[in-house]
């Protein structure tokens, strides 16, 4: 199993390179202030690839708890195995993010995501680092690791990551889709399966004012399905003007240390904060 770690770890973090890369060479890479450089390199360098570590390793403790199951499951068709992944992961995935955007105890963890005003690769990893010990979703995952489905488990991670990757760059590369007429109807199957640059960067939004922004909503990370199947989906096919929070624009960024090791630094002004859903009701009475 350590062999299967490492290289889905050095797979993963090449994606997420090769991407950073891309943007840096395309002229697309952001200007950032100082505190956004320290967020966006700490959360790629150190946390990027916990989910995949903590799920090996809660794979290992099943292992040596119940030894007799382990593989129990490995001939279980791909597919299948995929379809519990999508389900099991990202689907708990979905949820989790959704809770992270009305419950006031845990939108700090997830505000890190959010303050920059830019999008990028660099910023699919962006979050406190408590919140990397919390998603259910790799829970999930290690069981199914544990039951056999771990070659499946490499490929579907490729996936996500890259899917995840293409919808934070600003390579925009959905934009070809609405732009030529005759590929609209792969365009609609597209942006209701997957998240795309346009309904993810509408996530970001720093407002719905606009009507392309959706601030609780748009939640899907490798599923934009999710969204649709359970009516926070927003499509426009536009991208919005301006990223990130509004308060922390108009009042100040929260510091970058108070950010990422939230709640140690929990008397921050990060607490007074509204939750994307609150504002979105704000917006919306």
């Amino acid at each position: 199993m350590l062999q299967e770690l490492l290289i889905l770890i050095a797979s993963s973090s090449m994606v997420i390179l090769l991407f950073c890369i891309a943007e840096i060479l395309a002229g697309k890479n952001p200007d950032t202030t100082i505190s956004d450089l320290i967020i966006d390199t700490f959360t790629l360098a150190i946390p990027s690839n916990a989910g995949i570590l903590l799920t090996y390793f809660f794979a290992s403790i099943a292992l040596v708890v119940i030894p007799d199951q382990f593989g129990a499951w490995s001939s279980t068709p791909w597919w299948a195995q995929f379809l519990a992944f999508l389900v099991f992961e990202d689907m708990m995935n979905y949820w989790f993010h959704r809770a992270s955007h009305k419950f006031q105890w845990m939108w700090p963890l997830h505000l890190p995501h959010h303050t920059p005003a830019y999008m990028s690769a660099r910023i699919i990893r962006r979050n406190s680092i408590l919140i990397h010990l919390m998603f259910p979703n790799m829970y999930f995952a290690a069981a199914l690791v544990y039951l056999g489905f771990g070659d499946t488990f490499f490929w579907y991670t490729l996936i996500k990551v890259t899917v995840l990757c293409a919808a934070h760059s600003e390579f925009r590369w959905d934009a070809v889709l609405y732009r030529h007429k005759i590929l609209h109807p792969v365009a609609w199957i597209v942006e209701r399966t997957i998240s795309t640059p346009a309904t993810h960067f509408a996530h970001h939004a720093e407002t719905e004012k606009d009507g392309i922004g959706i601030l609780n909503g748009n939640y899907g990370n490798l599923l934009f399905l999710w969204d649709v199947l359970f009516g926070t989906a927003l499509i426009t096919r536009q991208y919005p003007q301006q990223f990130g929070v509004e308060r922390e624009r108009l009042e100040g960024a929260t510091t970058w240390y108070a950010q990422l090791f939230y709640p140690l630094f929990s008397k921050s002004k990060k607490l007074d904060n509204p939750t994307p859903a609150e504002s979105s009701a704000t917006l919306n009475t």
